[in-house]
């Protein structure tokens, strides 16, 4: 009878500590994916003031056709991405085409000094800090997500219910152009 009972307690104990792991998956995933939908708020944001930007800056820099050209191709295709995966494809390659306008405009002082430029250019500045954040944050829940379907006992159990490594929200410039300090020029 006692056997019994101890048998009955240890199995009730496994069955909690097993619905325990996976609920914790599910909301580890869930956090990821909250996470994540942060980042898409901050870029619908960006991808909105993008043509504000590029239109007042059209208006001085018309022969800049290519480089405003990229941009307005890199918002497009981030506008019609669906997936996470294509999001952050999409997302890397507006980032790069943004950089390039930055570039381009140090050839116009009397665009930077324009006050409708210096509105949107000080919206961007803050929607791509804010941008950061949630990227940081994402890569933050998504390494504790990692963390949880590989270490052990919770890796069985992520393993039963298809719970599969998840990749991280990674810069999209490559290592040497990150570690090289950025040039000024007056």
């Amino acid at each position: 009878m006692t056997i019994g009972i101890v048998i009955a307690i240890v199995v009730v104990i496994l069955v909690v500590c097993f619905i325990s792991m996976y609920n914790g998956l599910v909301k580890l995933r869930n956090n990821r994916e909250n996470a994540f939908a942060n980042i898409d708020v901050q870029l619908k944001q960006r991808f909105d003031l993008v043509p504000q930007l590029v239109n007042t800056v059209k208006g001085y820099a018309t022969h800049e056709k290519e480089t405003l050209d990229k941009v307005t191709s890199a918002r497009a295709a981030a506008m019609g991405a669906t997936t996470v995966d294509e999001k952050v494809a999409a997302d890397k390659a507006l980032t790069g085409a943004l950089a390039g306008l930055r570039v381009s405009l140090e050839a116009y002082p009397e665009l930077k000094a324009n006050q409708n430029f210096l509105q949107l250019q000080t919206e961007l500045s803050d929607i791509e800090n804010k941008l950061s954040a949630a990227r940081r944050f994402f890569n933050s829940a998504t390494r504790e997500f990692n963390n949880a379907c590989e270490v052990f006992p919770s890796n069985i159990i992520a393993g039963m219910f298809n719970f599969r490594r998840a990749p991280m929200y990674e810069a999209s410039e490559g290592r040497e152009t990150l570690n090289k300090a950025p040039e000024v020029r007056f």
